[in-house]
C-alpha cells in the first residue's frame, strides 16, 4: 500500500491535515511511525510533517522550562540549562536513537518504552496541543488517559517544573539491557521541600499500568513528611497501589510488583 508524504510550513496546516485525515499519522524523529511503517502497519496512508521552526525551539530561561515537541534527546542533553533531565534524556536507546527521537514523539510511545515522559510527570509537565483536544494546553496526565482515543493531535510542546533544588528530582530506569533497553520499571519523583518538609510530592512510574502514572500513595505517605527513613519506607509499602503492570518479556507483572518497591526506596534514599 502506497504511503504518501505531506510536508507543511506551519504547524496550523499540519494539525488541519491530521485531523482530516484519521489514517494520517505525524512523522517527526521517525523512531516510532517509521518502525510502524516497517513494520507493514496499513492504517498509516498519510504521513504528515511540519517546518515550522517553533517546534524545535527551547526555553530554558525560568522556573517553568518549555521544550518544542520536535526538540531531541541529543539536544537536551547538549543543554546545560536542562542538566536536571540529562539522566531520562540519557536513559533513552543509544545514540542514533537520542539523535532522532522527539520529546513529543516519546508523548505516544507505548510500554516498555516513554521513558522521558515519566520524569515529564513527575515534573507537572503541561502539552500544548492542537487538533484533537483543540488549541489548548493539557495537563499530562489528562493528555496520557485520552491519548489512545484520539486522532489528528498534534503536540506543539511540553513544559514543565524546573526543580528548585539540586535533590528534588530523581530519576531511576530499571531495564535489562542498559542503558538502551526497554524499561522493567521508569521511576521518577519531584520531592520540593518546605521547612524541612516535602511539599507537593509527585512520584511517576513507566512499565507499571497502560500508561505513565503517578503513584498517589505513596506520594500521600510523603506529603508533610520529613524524607527520613520512616515517610521513605511508608512509600515503598504503597508503591504498587492503583498499579496494573504488563507481563511481557521483559518481567512479568508479579515481578514488577514485587521490586517497584524496591526501587523507589532506593530511589528516594539516594543509593545507586
Amino acid at each position: 500500500m502506497a504511503v504518501t508524504v505531506k510536508t507543511f510550513t506551519s504547524v496550523s496546516e499540519a494539525a488541519g491535515a491530521l485531523s482530516s485525515d484519521r489514517t494520517a499519522r505525524y512523522l517527526g524523529g521517525g523512531t516510532l511511525v517509521m518502525r510502524a511503517l516497517n513494520e507493514g502497519d496499513v492504517s498509516i496512508s498519510t504521513v504528515v510533517r511540519a517546518q515550522d521552526q517553533a517546534l524545535t525551539r527551547i526555553d530554558a530561561s525560568g522556573p517553568r522550562i518549555t521544550l518544542g515537541a520536535g526538540v531531541t534527546f541529543a539536544r537536551v542533553l547538549a543543554e546545560r540549562d536542562l542538566g536536571f533531565l540529562h539522566a531520562p534524556a540519557r536513559s533513552i536507546g543509544g545514540p542514533a536513537v537520542r539523535n532522532m527521537g522527539t520529546v513529543g514523539g516519546n508523548l505516544f510511545a507505548p510500554n516498555p518504552y516513554g521513558d522521558f515522559t515519566v520524569a515529564l510527570l513527575a515534573l507537572d509537565a503541561t502539552v500544548a496541543v492542537q487538533g484533537g483536544f483543540g488549541s489548548r494546553d493539557v495537563g499530562i496526565e489528562e493528555f496520557l488517559q485520552a491519548r489512545d482515543r484520539q486522532s489528528g493531535t498534534l503536540v506543539l510542546s511540553i513544559s514543565c517544573t524546573r526543580p528548585a533544588s539540586t535533590g528534588a528530582f530523581r530519576y531511576r530506569k530499571i531495564a535489562r539491557i542498559k542503558p538502551k533497553g526497554g524499561s522493567v520499571i521508569t521511576l521518577a519523583a519531584h520531592l520540593p521541600i518546605s521547612g524541612g518538609r516535602i511539599a507537593g510530592a509527585r512520584i511517576a512510574l513507566g512499565s507499571m499500568a497502560p500508561t505513565q502514572i503517578r503513584a498517589r500513595a505513596a506520594e500521600r505517605a510523603l506529603e508533610g513528611q520529613p524524607l527520613d527513613a520512616a515517610a521513605i519506607a511508608a512509600a515503598a509499602s504503597a508503591a504498587t497501589e492503583g498499579t496494573s503492570p504488563p507481563d511481557n518479556a521483559l518481567g512479568s507483572a508479579w515481578y514488577r510488583r514485587e521490586i517497584v518497591g524496591l526501587h523507589l526506596r532506593r530511589l528516594l534514599s539516594g543509593q545507586e
